[in-house]
């Protein structure tokens, strides 16, 4: 019986794949990826399918699974960067690693604790939360080129990184698939108890801090950890609010004169302004809970799109289409949707 993409999507959706490998092993995940390439078969390569959103069809080539595993931490570096290099494999579980870094008192990642997914795919999307990036801690990305067929290494600087993007996600090689795939990921984490000044005001008001102050880690992931719950954001097999892809729709980065009366603003370096996605949602009329009784806006959050239990590709997109057409005709601005589409159009 062929594999479903249901059966490893946060969204719990998506129709079967015509082939299925799990790769346990970098040199598994490098081979699997090169013979599908060289076949010249559609190739889809899933972490842990939290940023996915696949057609009811499901996916007519190879799904590679990245199942490696392994954490390795450069000890002899400590003394000289006042912390701890950290090379992760790129099917670890994110939120793992943030447990890790809070015991061993590395931080720089707290913030971004309970986010779903693997370690691979945060450089991607440059994953974010509650004030923190993954690009302020990562120091490269080691990958394999699908284009060149052979291992690179990326430093930060060579990542290209800005608001849920880089350069992973920009150099693609189909609409579901990039060029590189990541093998590992290294990170350099400051070491001490306490974590990196906050700098999300709900998450300061949470731990009872001014913005820019510190907290300690295990405070912080526990703060972090409780404001994801509250909005639906921390997986949960008995709560349909948690059946969703995260955030659907990114903050639209827009000229000052586009925001609306009354939205929040943040000024970009560029000039430009980033508001809130979920503001606008709102504001356009579409409230928690809107939707029908397969696919519905969370009751929790407005910027996530959830699975009912019933729902199809189909249902979720058509209330993701309402909800980006009803913003753009009260506000002129089109939402873009952050997870990835594949085999299916918004």
């Amino acid at each position: 019986m062929a594999e479903r993409l249901a059966d490893h999507t946060t969204l719990r959706l998506g129709g079967p794949a015509a082939r299925w490998v799990r790769a346990t092993t970098e040199a598994e995940l490098v081979a699997a990826v090169e013979a599908a390439d060289t076949a010249g078969e559609p190739v889809l390569v899933l972490g842990g399918g939290s940023n996915l959103v696949v057609a009811d069809e499901g996916f007519a080539g190879t799904v590679v699974e990245v199942a490696t595993r392994g954490v390795e931490t450069d000890d002899a570096g400590d003394a000289s960067c006042g912390g701890a290099m950290v090379t992760v494999a790129a099917g670890e579980p994110w939120d793992d690693l943030v447990a890790l870094a809070v015991a061993r008192e590395w931080s720089g990642v707290e913030a971004l604790s309970g986010i779903p997914g693997s370690v691979g795919a945060t450089p991607i999307q440059n994953v974010g939360a509650y004030g923190q990036e993954v690009s302020q801690t990562i120091a490269s990305v080691r990958v394999w080129d699908r284009t060149l067929r052979g291992i690179r290494t990326f430093a930060n600087a060579d990542c290209r990184f800005g608001y849920r993007t880089s350069r992973f996600k920009a150099d693609r090689r189909d609409a579901w698939g990039g060029r590189h795939v990541v093998l590992s990921v290294t990170f350099q984490l400051r070491q001490g108890s306490l974590g990196q000044p906050v700098a999300y005001a709900e998450l300061a008001r949470t731990l009872g801090v001014e913005v820019g102050q510190r907290a300690p880690l295990t405070d912080v992931r526990e703060a972090v950890l409780g404001l994801r719950r509250g909005k639906g954001m921390v997986l949960d097999d008995v709560d349909h609010d948690t059946w969703s892809a995260g955030s659907f729709f990114t903050n639209p980065v827009v000229e000052p004169t586009a925001v609306p009366d009354g939205a929040p603003a943040w000024s970009q370096p560029d000039g430009t302004v980033k508001t809130s996605a979920a503001w606008l949602i709102e504001h356009a009329g579409f409230g928690k809970g809107h939707g029908g009784p397969t696919a519905a806006l969370s009751g929790k959050h407005t910027l996530a799109l959830t699975n009912r239990g019933g729902a199809s590709t189909g249902d979720l997109l058509a209330l993701a289409r309402e909800v980006r057409d009803g913003v753009e005709a009260r506000f002129g601005i089109r939402l873009v949707n952050e997870p990835v589409l594949v085999g299916c159009e918004l």
